[in-house]
This record gives structure tokens, C-alpha cells and sequence, in this order.
């Protein structure tokens, strides 16, 4: 399968809350003045650009050119970068991780590579996608493409571990976790479903020849609007997130 892209104007346009809803990880991340941090999985950088606001040297990797470029234009120093593949020759005080990890389903290469660039007893602090995250539309995508005789758990990109799970990861991986929690987060997607569903879900329409991409995605649309609740006028997503705060042991 190949590598997940991100348009930076669809998501500036679909996808803007992601952003947003990860400011409160500011408060967890607690940037100091003088301190080296890495914003894994930065996107256009805002987030980024609000940790360098307290002092510190942040930089900011992603896997996507596109995104990087963006970044870089708005000022951040970022890198093409995969987050399992970090290469700075410095180590860091904290590594930060907002809406990523859940898009990289070998996690254990992460933490790895994350601990090899804290200093000691630095900090790893992040937020993604935990178990149950948008299960109604992971449903709805994984089942369209099981009715066409194709296994959809084969082309779902997503990791979504349970808190206890990612908790028992991290100790086994040379973190001390200090504070890990999942938690409902119902997430206003607009009037319709079908922007996000094109948004997140090229892996799923990498199982079909391109002719058949928009009735899928209609199919898809059809069902999740029968199962999501609606609030003026506007669909929420069962989103479910885990956020945590875990040191480097040695």
C-alpha cells in the first residue's frame, strides 16, 4: 500500500479541527525557554508554531513534502521525515505528537526511534486516535468493500490500541508513562460526511479501480449518515482520542 497524501488546501478546508482540538496538548507539552522539541507529524505547522511561542527550538518533521512545504512557508523549520526513521544528530527534551501516531501501524518502530532522540528522563507527549476512534466509519468503509468481495481490514491504515495497551507499549519500550487517558471526543464534520470521508480515505479506495472510487464513496456516505447522530444540522463522528504524557527511563 502505498504511502497516505495530503493535500494541505483540502485539509486546511476539511480538516482545520484537527489543529484546534490538539491546543490543549500545549498545557501537557509545558515548552520552557532554551529547550530542543520535535513536533512529530507537524503538518502546515501551526501547532509547531505555537510551541516555539514559549522560547524553545522546535522543529517539525512529516512524511509529506506537501506539508512540509507549507510548513517551511509559514516559518517553521521542517523536515521530510518518516517518524520511524529520525536522523538528528541532537538529541531532544520532548518530542510532541499530535492526530499521527494512529496512521503508523508499527508502533514499537516509533517509540524506538523517539527514545533514541530524547535526552534522559525527556518527555514524549502526544494525542492520536484510540481504540473505538470513528468506528462508525471505519465500519462503514471496512463493509463496502467486504460486499464486493474485497477483505477491507486489509486496506484499513488505521492503529487505534486501547489505552492499557499503549501504556503496556510504552514501559516495554523504555518510557515511564505519567498520565495516559482515553476519551470521548465527538467531532462536528459540517452538513455532510462526504468531505472527510474523501479526505481520510485513500487507502480504502486504493482496493478499487479508479471508475468505481465515487460510488464507493457514495455507498460509504449513504450508510454513515444513517448511523451518525445529528446536532444543528450538522453530523458528529464518534471520535476517541488517547493522550498521554510518558519520560524516557534512561
Amino acid at each position: 500500500m502505498s504511502q497516505k497524501q495530503w493535500n494541505p488546501e483540502q485539509y486546511k478546508k476539511d480538516a482545520s479541527f484537527v489543529p484546534k482540538l490538539g491546543q490543549h496538548l500545549l498545557e501537557l507539552l509545558q515548552p520552557k525557554p532554551g529547550e530542543r522539541i520535535l513536533d512529530l507529524g507537524c503538518g502546515e505547522g501551526s501547532l509547531t508554531l505555537e510551541i516555539a511561542k514559549s522560547g524553545a527550538t522546535v522543529i517539525g518533521i512529516d512524511t509529506s513534502a506537501e506539508m512540509v512545504a507549507v510548513a517551511q512557508a509559514n516559518g517553521v523549520d521542517a523536515y521530510q521525515m518518516n517518524a520511524t526513521e529520525l536522523d538528528f544528530e541532537m538529541p531532544f527534551d520532548a518530542v510532541f505528537s499530535n492526530a499521527v501516531l494512529h496512521w503508523i501501524k508499527t508502533p514499537e518502530k516509533v517509540l524506538n526511534a523517539v527514545h533514541q532522540h530524547l535526552i534522559k528522563k525527556g518527555r514524549f507527549v502526544g494525542e492520536f486516535g484510540g481504540h473505538g476512534n470513528v468506528m462508525s466509519a471505519q465500519t462503514c468503509l471496512i463493509e463496502a468493500l467486504n460486499q464486493r468481495g474485497i477483505d477491507g481490514n486489509k486496506y484499513d491504515p488505521w492503529y487505534y490500541p486501547s489505552q492499557e495497551e499503549y501504556a503496556e507499549l510504552l514501559d516495554r519500550n523504555g518510557f515511564e508513562v505519567e498520565m495516559i487517558e482515553l476519551y470521548q471526543r465527538p467531532t462536528p464534520l459540517g452538513e455532510d460526511v462526504m468531505p472527510w470521508l474523501k479526505l481520510f480515505s485513500d487507502s480504502f479506495l486504493q482496493a478499487l479501480p479508479v471508475s468505481e472510487h465515487w460510488s464507493y464513496l457514495e455507498e460509504v456516505a449513504r450508510n454513515l449518515r444513517l448511523r451518525l447522530p445529528k446536532e444543528d444540522d450538522e453530523y458528529i463522528l464518534d471520535y476517541v482520542r488517547l493522550k498521554f504524557v510518558a519520560r524516557k527511563k534512561e
